[in-house]
């Protein structure tokens, strides 16, 4: 039988940078590939407005790809989204830190890499909702859809038919599906 050493949160922030993005998945380290173009430029495509919105609405703060988040303790979990939204008053409670975020973001936006199994993408999305994640946004590039978790149950799933909406956690925005895919 084979053991894994478990790392702590602490540990993966102070690794060296070896070119490699990083998750920690209850204390086991777990190396992420590179993002293909395809992928950074979806990425981009739901970032970009999000961030644009946010910034002239005070909202908060969005962030970009590779800013790990610390959802669980002993054993850590730290997950990096393609992208995240934080509200305003989380903000100001956390203030300027370095590290990894301490908490779950408002909303966690995953785009599906084609060597992402299916039991993966199901462990991130229930990674982000149990350690409170309102809406968990999963962008599929192969089928052109997103789905909209707002918990395990309440799963709502797009085509580039439909108009993203912000709902509660980011009131009054919205971005057509189809601009998520040009």
């Amino acid at each position: 039988m084979t053991t894994t050493d478990l790392i702590t949160a602490d540990e993966l922030l102070q690794m060296k940078d070896d070119g490699f993005r990083y998750e920690l998945v209850r204390g086991e380290l777990i190396k992420m590939s590179p993002a293909g173009h395809q992928h950074g430029r979806i990425a981009l495509n739901f970032t970009t407005p999000l961030d644009q919105f946010v910034r002239a609405n005070q909202l908060g703060a969005v962030y970009a790809a590779e800013t790990g988040f610390k959802l669980a303790e002993d054993p850590d979990v730290v997950r990096a989204p393609d992208a995240a939204f934080i509200r305003r008053e989380r903000v100001e409670t956390v203030g300027q830190t370095e590290g990894f975020w301490p908490g779950a973001p408002d909303l966690a936006a995953e785009v599906i890499s084609p060597g992402d199994t299916h039991a993966e993408v199901q462990d991130k999305i229930a990674d982000w909702l149990d350690a409170g994640t309102r809406l968990v946004v999963v962008i599929n590039p192969s089928t052109q859809t997103v789905a909209l978790y707002h918990s395990r149950s309440d799963i709502r799933i797009l085509t580039t038919d439909d108009v993203l909406d912000g709902g509660a956690v980011v009131p009054n925005w919205t971005l057509p599906v189809r601009d998520i895919f040009i």
